[in-house]
């Protein structure tokens, strides 16, 4: 799977030809040593002057700087080239992340998502930046080396050839299993940085309950779940290097057993011998390295692997092949014979023939039990999800002709709990819209009425709010939520429960935001608490995965069907808390 990254190395061509050369060039010059190697035995035994030994020390200190020049350039280009790469890596991985439906996250954790960021990823880079550097250097050194061998003995050199089906066989062998043991490793510690983020993402709730030592020992479970993974890997891994250092070893000891028995019988002088010898070992070490990198390639394999498997997952919502240009328009929405079922409860429909037309600048309540439905008709206006049968429709085309972008950028959702990012309060405002002003991102939070909690801070507009928001109460959260609506100047405001977690004080605060926003714009409102729909133009009742009542507030109640049972049971309710 690592010539998946070779699309990532493309555009930067220049730099790896450069790599490449000086690569070869550096692996080249090492091989002219065991050569000088032999000339000075050569002359050393053939007691010369001192002159020609001078000479070729002032040879090697020459190729010796050239080199130091070539593995620098080396080192530095090959490095460059794997951090580009791998940065490359990380953003074409988190670029499809974000393109994928709510369904594929439904069903994995955002630790594990994280996990892939982080350590494939690092496995990834330790491979391309620096292994996959020496696997070539010594596999140049190695072919190289053979050559030279065959011109120095042929004889000897077919015998430590001998050693290589053996080695290659056992990396072929433990690289294969090698590779499935790193994926299961990768895997655990994937599901451990899940449990991590979980837990401190939920970290009120695990201390309120006294959990914190259940959620340690869990964690400690799945760690040592990785390490017994980690230790059949690196068994594994300690049974391959012996398998293959000591094939090479016995390999070399045949050889200076053989070769030495070839110089006492003169048909080798010293100097061969001794450049024999060293070229062998250069072969020998480079094949160790080569199985050890084959194992670092194995694993990063299977870490590419991984990643790959989410970069080539193919978003089920997406752009449509020719898109309809966005109609101009106030915001029409219409549900015509809609039905839906998630993919996980295929057999309980959610939604069972729905049909619903906004006007335009109308505030539509939806309202119900619990998973009535209405949530899910939000889902499917964003196109989070396509319906099973039937349409929605905005400004009267069907949103599954429209593009995405321009889809949503018509719609803003003010939720429940609203979700704010760490950063800073100007920046949160700023979130609605590409390329807002401060002067707008100021407007925005006077209509909202933030403007003054926000100038009351020391920092102003640039505090920093934390993550998700934990710096700010829930009215000023909620504000902050509002004025990013608002700047994004949506067709259709959506409110799903927005104002259902204030207090008293902050709820009026927001409502007051609320109706300057709603006012002449289409707006749909999702409420379990009922006083909050009460002046909606329309109260569209889901029960039963169907629409069964329709109605002003008034109507409703004296028809006394499920609206009325659920505001009666909402007073008992409320009656019940306050007293």
């Amino acid at each position: 799977m690592l010539w998946r990254l070779v699309p990532l190395i493309r555009p930067h061509k220049a730099r790896f030809f450069l790599a490449v050369a000086t690569l070869f060039a550096a692996s080249g010059i090492t091989l002219i040593y065991p050569w000088a190697a032999r000339e000075a035995v050569d002359v050393g035994m053939g007691q010369t002057t001192s002159h020609d030994l001078d000479m070729i020390v002032v040879f090697l200190i020459g190729v010796f700087m050239v080199n130091a020049v070539l593995v620098w350039l080396r080192h530095y280009s090959m490095s460059w080239l794997g951090e580009r790469v791998v940065a490359d890596l990380r953003a074409l991985v988190f670029g499809r992340i974000m393109t994928l439906p709510l369904s594929w996250f439904h069903e994995r954790r955002s630790g594990e998502l994280v996990g892939r960021l982080a350590s494939d990823v690092t496995v990834v880079e330790g491979v391309v930046g620096s292994e996959l550097s020496m696997a070539l250097r010594n596999s140049i050194q190695m072919v190289g080396a053979m050559v030279l061998l065959f011109v120095i003995d042929v004889k000897l050199t077919l015998l430590m050839l001998g050693i290589v089906p053996p080695i290659v066989l056992t990396t072929i062998v433990f690289g294969r299993r090698i590779r499935k043991m790193t994926r299961a490793v990768q895997d655990q510690l994937a599901q451990v940085s899940g449990q991590v983020q979980e837990s401190i993402g939920a970290i009120a709730t695990v201390q309120s309950f006294v959990r914190e030592g259940y959620e340690a020992k869990r964690y400690r479970k799945g760690v040592e779940g990785a390490f017994d993974k980690t230790l059949e890997l690196v068994r594994s891994r300690s049974w391959f290097y012996a398998t293959a250092m000591t094939a090479g070893y016995i390999g070399v000891a045949a050889v200076i057993w053989l070769g030495g028995r070839a110089l006492i019988r003169n048909e080798l002088t010293a100097g061969d011998l001794t450049s024999f010898f060293l070229y062998t070992f250069l072969v020998a070490g480079a094949l160790a390295d080569l199985a050890g990198l084959w194992g670092a390639l194995q694993r990063a394999a299977g870490a590419t692997d991984r990643l790959f498997a989410v970069i080539d997952t193919q978003p089920e919502i997406r752009d449509p092949e020719t898109p309809v240009p966005l109609p101009a328009g106030k915001g029409a929405v219409t549900f015509e014979g809609v039905s839906f079922a998630y993919a996980t409860r295929r057999g309980q429909p959610v939604l069972t023939d729905v049909n619903l037309a906004i006007q335009p600048g109308e505030v539509v309540a939806l309202v119900g039990p619990s998973g009535a439905g209405k949530s899910t008709m939000l889902s499917l206006l964003y196109r989070f999800y396509d319906v099973d049968a039937g349409r929605v429709l905005f400004e009267g085309t069907d949103v599954r002709e429209l593009k995405l972008d321009e889809l949503r950028r018509s719609l803003a959702m003010v939720a429940q709990e609203p979700v704010l990012f760490s950063g800073s309060i100007r920046d949160n405002i700023a979130y609605g819209r590409d390329g807002a002003t401060m002067t707008e991102i100021e407007q925005a939070a006077r209509d909202a009425n933030a403007h003054d909690f926000i100038t009351g801070f020391p920092d102003g507009y640039d505090t920093m709010i934390g993550e998700r928001g934990t710096k700010l109460s829930g009215g000023q959260k909620q504000r902050v939520a509002l004025a990013r609506a608002i700047i994004a100047n949506p067709r259709v405001l959506i409110l799903d429960e927005a104002t259902s977690n204030l207090d008293a004080e902050s709820e009026a605060a927001v409502q007051g935001a609320l109706a300057r926003l709603m006012e002449g714009r289409t707006t749909l409102i999702v409420a379990h608490r009922l006083s909050t729909v009460r002046d909606a133009d329309r109260i569209v009742v889901i029960e039963g995965a169907k629409i069964v009542e329709v109605g002003r507030h008034e109507e409703l109640m004296a028809r006394r069907g499920t609206y009325h049972r659920l505001v009666e049971h909402q007073l008992i309710a409320d009656h019940r808390i306050a007293s």
